[in-house]
């Protein structure tokens, strides 16, 4: 089975994977953004661009998820915002089509939740510091001035299932995504202060480098 956890960027789809791969024995995550950084950073600055609309991208990312769920028993986990209807039929669809057990869920919140998300996430508000207050940040700049698009496209039909996010937490939000998917995660059982700390930690190793 596919976990495909879209939404905007900042919306949790990065925690709520991870949350689901540490409470679902055998999964694992396979993101696709990895692939995309890699084909940009083959390209000179001038040349680079959203690499969703590099065909490689795509093709590849049908290619290696289809290997990984041919071969691999578990469930794989692939975090990605996709809101060009027809780079989501080439990705997400073309596994469809493939026979895979395709499930995808987009995470929405209200314009005000994920912008408040974007400002209090933890790796930003370090490098605030460093920098001065005010400095903006580019990945965070970037993600605001695509925030209304974003939430808009993925609100379409297609885009389903809709998981509403302004009133929960990323291990709720992570139980929601199990039950829909008929899949069972181990319990909870982790404090406030531990869940904070290793969020953080995953935040920081998805900071990315340029």
């Amino acid at each position: 089975m596919l976990l495909w956890i879209n939404g905007p960027f900042g919306g949790g789809k990065t925690q709520t994977a991870h949350e689901i791969r540490r409470r679902l024995p055998g999964s694992v995550i396979c993101d696709p953004e990895h692939a995309g950084f890699g084909l940009n950073r083959m390209l000179p600055p001038g040349l680079r661009g959203d690499f969703q609309d590099l065909v490689a991208w795509r093709q590849g990312v049908v290619e290696v998820l289809d290997l990984v769920l041919s071969k691999h028993d578990g469930v794989v986990i692939a975090p990605m915002t996709v809101t060009d209807p027809g780079h989501f039929a080439e990705t997400v669809g073309r596994l469809g089509e493939l026979g895979h057990d395709v499930r995808h869920f987009t995470l929405l919140a209200q314009h005000e939740t994920v912008l408040r998300r974007l400002r209090e996430r933890a790796p930003g508000r370090l490098l605030q510091r460093i920098a001065g207050r005010k400095a903006p940040l580019r990945e965070e700049s970037w993600a605001i001035r695509q925030l209304d698009h974003c939430l808009e496209r993925l609100r379409e039909p297609e885009f389903a299932e809709h998981l509403w996010t302004d009133q929960s937490t990323v291990p709720k939000t992570a139980d929601r995504i199990a039950v829909l998917a008929g899949l069972t995660l181990k319990p909870n059982r982790e404090g406030a202060l531990r869940t904070r700390l290793r969020q953080a930690a995953v935040g920081v190793r998805h900071i990315r480098p340029d």
